[in-house]
């Protein structure tokens, strides 16, 4: 199953509260299902947005399954990590462009397209998806926290010397989680298929 295909099914299943239907139909209308959720880092790619957020949705429900058993959602809904998990990102929403760079190749400059930003809402990072959710859909104070605070120790703020994250840690536990899901999807889920495609390539040049 394509990411949007899978996100679409994922949304549609569990997010039914109030707005949902807008939002997505607001997603469908940017680039979030096609923009690279980075430049260059994780998921730098056509489309990468979107498998990213799928990964993190995937790693959380695994990480609140393997936390709580089979009555996680006697802790939390799993409408919550589906909003968490899948929308966390919205931020990135046309804030990323394609642009051109001379490359050397065999001795040879050729261009070769690029991602820069150009953020026309700078408005923060989780702090900005939660904006934009909230334009569509209230979200809960948990599920803000969990979204606002998702970069855990790299969010610019606590680099900045700011001391909330370790308050929200304690009060909402489950942020933890929320940031622990985002780094295995950024780099135990690409790293593996990174190495799966190394893989694959050495083993069809010794055929």
């Amino acid at each position: 199953m394509m990411a949007k295909e899978e996100f679409i099914k994922v949304y549609n299943t569990y997010i039914k509260r109030e707005g949902a239907k807008d939002l997505l139909k607001y997603l469908e209308q940017t680039d979030f299902f096609v923009a690279p959720a980075s430049t260059k880092y994780h998921s730098a790619y056509e489309g990468g947005l979107c498998e990213h957020s799928v990964k993190v949705y995937k790693r959380l429900l695994r990480l609140v399954q393997n936390e709580y058993g089979e009555n996680f959602e006697e802790h939390i809904s799993h409408e919550s990590i589906a909003i968490c998990g899948l929308l966390h990102d919205v931020c990135k929403i046309n804030t990323y462009t394609t642009q051109m760079r001379n490359v050397k190749e065999n001795n040879v400059w050729v261009q070769k397209p690029f991602y820069s930003v150009e953020d026309t809402l700078p408005y923060g990072h989780g702090e900005k998806s939660v904006y934009m959710i909230n334009g569509f859909m209230k979200l809960s104070r948990e599920e803000a926290m969990m979204v606002n605070w998702h970069m855990g120790p790299y969010d610019l703020r606590v680099k900045g010397g700011s001391f909330a994250l370790s308050d929200v840690f304690y009060s909402y536990p489950h942020t933890m989680l929320m940031y622990l899901a985002d780094m295995q999807a950024s780099y135990l889920d690409e790293t593996t298929e990174k190495y799966q495609k190394l893989k694959d390539a050495k083993q069809k040049t010794k055929n």
